[in-house]
């Protein structure tokens, strides 16, 4: 296995495939970390792919490892959705690179992250239609609900938003774009793999598997075997092996 420091554009990042077995055009992965961690900790979940067949791109997020700017918590959090919406688009970069660079097949690229990257996850399936398939762990579709929490939960602890409300505004009518919880036919039927805790205290449970119940009554009956939801009754806001296991075989079953 052979684990590569490159920088793409100014994205530091860790790509991750088997010198072997990997051809040169190999289905492939982007995995996105979570807030306040970086690319080298989920390392555990690029062995599993590359192992599976997969080449890995494990990037470093807007203000984070490689690219962090000694900002405290709080000064982070209050950048929360930048960090998020530059991900976004950092995740098309990526793949015209895999693409231009003949890493990757048009068609066989997929999208994962924990938290806050999936997060992104979800952003990015409502906008790029040439994500195959994902697997979102601990990520949240509800882009608007969730900032609105955020900012609640922000004000409460006595720290002020530095935004008026025409602002805040503005910034829920751009969060909207890449909501889907608002427009779940976004997804396009692809397969969609989701691990959550029922007792996540960061990003809630309920939103996402409501989410997940909707779209297996309305848009995946044809196909079920497409759409997974793993719910973690005693996990709090960390994957469990077992869901790291069950995310990346999935991702694995339907892009190798």
């Amino acid at each position: 296995m052979k684990v590569d420091h490159e920088i793409w554009g100014n994205i530091p990042l860790l790509h991750i495939y088997n010198e072997q077995s990997a051809t040169k055009e190999a289905p492939t992965v982007i995995f996105l970390h979570g807030f306040t961690s970086a690319k080298e900790h989920n390392l555990h979940y690029a062995y599993q792919l590359v192992n599976k067949g997969l080449r890995v791109l494990l990037p470093d997020a807007l203000l984070h490892g490689e690219r962090e700017e000694e900002l405290d918590e709080v000064q982070l959090s209050l950048r929360f959705w930048e960090i998020v919406l530059t991900s976004i688009e950092e995740v098309q970069f990526l793949r015209n690179q895999l693409l231009e660079k003949g890493l990757a097949k048009e068609g066989e690229i997929g999208l994962s992250g924990t938290s806050m990257g999936g997060i992104v996850t979800l952003g990015a399936l409502k906008v790029y239609p040439w994500i195959k398939t994902a697997a979102v762990m601990m990520g949240s579709p509800a882009y608007v609900e969730l900032a609105k929490e955020q900012i609640a939960g922000i004000e409460e602890k006595g720290f002020k938003i530095p935004l008026n409300d025409e602002e805040l505004e503005g910034m829920y009518k751009t969060l909207s774009r890449f909501d889907l919880s608002k427009e779940p036919e976004g997804l396009l039927g692809r397969p969609v793999f989701f691990w959550h805790g029922k007792k996540d205290q960061m990003v809630p449970f309920k939103p996402t598997h409501e989410f997940y119940k909707l779209l297996q009554k309305d848009y995946y009956q044809d196909h079920p075997e497409d759409l997974a939801f793993m719910v973690d009754s005693s996990s709090g806001h960390k994957v469990s092996r077992a869901g790291m296991l069950a995310g990346t075989a999935f991702l694995a079953d339907h892009l190798a």
